[in-house]
């Protein structure tokens, strides 16, 4: 997408290591973000992937390594995770609503409880919010009333309400049916038009190929290849990567 960014990496991931037992899950990871960059990685299952996510976001402390975020050392002992999930929102595969409480209870909540932000500017913000993601009219809906595709939409309307500078999409349409995966693309397509620096997970090729500055392919916790969508796609160096992309185009 070629758009103007700062010189200086907002994430900078310098040679992260992370194992879950006898399992190494990460092998040395290492990738710079510039504020205003849509990257989006891609590879097979268990490789990795997710957990580049979730050490970002300090979701799963990292064994070696750094990750800075804006500044934040994320592997920090005194890290203040509240400040850095300020800057960062990350989107799951599930949704993770509350079923009790309205769509723009559920959007509303973080700001109010969590940051202590004055409830009418936060409803008004809110509201803003729903509309932009075209949901303008549930307000007052409860999650089970939604479709899978509207209930994703509430969770980046919700994590967009904490006025994040990064976003994270960890797979957001895998549990989604093919219908509505598009209205979910359309919005994270139009937050990446904006400007918003977005780090996706994601098996979407087609979707990776119009929206990403960069695509980075991960096999056994390595970047194994990055490269613009025009290189990536259409002259992949490493075989491991020719042979995924064989698979799934």
């Amino acid at each position: 997408m070629n758009r103007e960014s700062t010189n200086m990496p907002i994430v900078q991931i310098r040679d992260v290591y992370k194992a879950f037992g006898d399992n190494r899950v990460l092998n040395g990871v290492s990738i710079d973000i510039r504020r205003g960059e849509v990257i989006c990685i891609i590879g097979p299952s268990g490789s990795g992937k997710s957990t580049i996510l979730r050490c970002i976001n300090a979701l799963v402390p990292f064994d070696q390594g750094s990750i800075l975020v804006d500044g934040i050392e994320v592997n920090h002992p005194q890290l203040n995770k509240l400040e850095l999930r300020h800057k960062v929102g990350m989107i799951f595969q599930q949704y993770n609503l509350f079923p009790h409480m309205t769509v723009l209870e559920n959007v509303m909540m973080a700001p109010v409880m969590v940051l202590k932000q004055d409830r009418k500017e936060v409803e008004a913000r809110a509201r803003a919010l729903l509309k932009k993601v075209r949901l303008e009219g549930k307000e007052e809906h409860y999650p089970g009333q939604l479709s899978g595709g509207q209930q994703q939409r509430v969770a980046i309307a919700r994590s967009l309400a904490m006025n994040p500078m990064i976003m994270l999409f960890d797979e957001v349409t895998s549990a989604l049916d093919p219908e509505t995966v598009k209205e979910v693309l359309v919005t994270i397509k139009e937050l990446s038009e904006e400007g918003m620096t977005c780090i996706m997970v994601t098996h979407e090729m087609r979707f990776a190929r119009e929206v990403a500055d960069n695509i980075y392919f991960t096999d056994k916790g390595l970047i194994v290849e990055s490269g613009t969508p025009e290189e990536f796609f259409a002259n992949p160096r490493d075989p491991r990567t020719r042979q995924f992309l064989d698979q799934v185009l």
